[in-house]
């Protein structure tokens, strides 16, 4: 199978977590052999070792400005304030190098070969089961265009979105997108979204087998979650019908992104994705047993209290690293930074 050089898969990794989530998508896409180029947008803020690596797995990496919706009051209904950053997404419109791109959120895992999607036009989508007459963001058909570029940027700063991300934006521009032929609607297939799973449980279990893209919606992602590598199993608090891909997504991680990172690069990554530090000098092998002992915290419907000094996941609360993190936007609001572990911080220095 011949590579096709003007038509590319497209993500974007502005912090790096999401780095990990985009290399995983991006080795995920190499094992379904897709003949496409594969291409990240990330910002300047992550680290140059880091960088590199990316640059040793995607055919293009291009570094842009981080936009933000500033959205604030959109952004709390979501409960998830760090979605302003994804405006940054517009920048795929500017990949004018290809005739045809498919984005892909650094959040999906692909299953199967999904080329055919560059046979459908802009705007291709699936339909987000939230609010039907709206489409997903996370996976989507499009045609790199400066006019566009610059008509979307324009139509941000005079009417916003309406969720103060960009799936607000996107809809709210592509607003004839549930109108449309047939054709620009994905099946659901391209964009399962995980909550589907459980929310809709028989049609999961009827097309499960078809499925070719999953998405991890939501706050917690995969890199959140411990994993056995003994079992070859994620552990903790998981929801049957998602464990499966989680296992998948952590297959691929361990395999083939975590041996390849170098020692800089797992040293930095660590402080986030593990609580128990790594030896000096340990071994690859001691290493990769150490990422799966912790990852970040678990998922709870009541976020877990952190008093200023314990270590949650990898950040001691309260150092110069947590505020460094803070300064850079890295804010787990739903863990380790919720309003009471902030207030239970500030308490504990009024104290002093």
């Amino acid at each position: 199978m011949s590579k096709v050089f003007d038509e590319s898969f497209v993500t974007l990794a502005t912090n790096e977590n999401y780095a990990i989530g985009a290399l995983t998508l991006a080795q995920s896409l190499r094992r379904v052999n897709t003949n496409r180029q594969l291409t990240i947008l990330i910002s300047s803020d992550l680290s140059l070792n880091l960088q590199n690596h990316l640059r040793q797995v995607f055919d293009v990496v291009q570094i842009v400005d981080v936009l933000n919706s500033n959205d604030t009051v959109n952004l709390a209904l979501l409960k998830r304030p760090e979605l302003g950053v994804t405006f940054t997404k517009l920048h795929c419109w500017r990949l004018t190098q290809f005739k045809k791109c498919v984005f892909l959120d650094a959040d999906c895992l692909i299953l199967r070969n999904v080329d055919e999607l560059f046979d459908r036009e802009e705007f291709s989508a699936v339909t987000d089961i939230g609010w039907p007459d709206c489409f997903n963001s996370g996976v989507f058909v499009f045609r790199p265009s400066d006019d566009t570029y610059t008509s979307l940027v324009e139509f941000a700063v005079q009417r916003g979105s309406f969720d103060g991300g960009d799936q607000g934006l996107l809809n709210s521009y592509f607003s004839n997108w549930s109108q449309s032929e047939s054709s620009r609607r994905l099946p659901f297939i391209y964009n399962m979204t995980t909550n589907a799973s459980y929310s809709y449980a028989p049609a999961f279990n009827q097309f499960k087998d078809s499925i070719k893209i999953v998405h991890f919606i939501g706050a917690q992602k995969p890199w959140y979650y411990t994993y056995n590598l003994d079992t070859s199993s994620v552990t903790g608090n998981t929801r049957s019908n998602e464990v499966e891909y989680l296992n998948s997504w952590w297959s691929i991680f361990a395999q083939t992104v975590l041996p390849s990172l170098n020692d800089e690069t797992r040293t930095r990554l660590g402080s986030q994705l593990i609580s128990q530090p790594k030896p000096s000098g340990s071994s690859q092998e001691t290493q990769a047993q150490n990422w799966h002992q912790q990852s970040n915290e678990q998922p709870q419907s009541t976020p877990a209290h952190y008093p200023t000094g314990s270590v949650a996941g990898g950040v001691v609360v309260g150092s110069d690293h947590h505020q460094h993190l803070w300064e850079k936007g890295q804010i787990e609001y739903t863990g380790r930074d919720s309003f009471s572990n902030i207030q239970a911080h500030l308490d504990s220095q009024l104290k002093k």
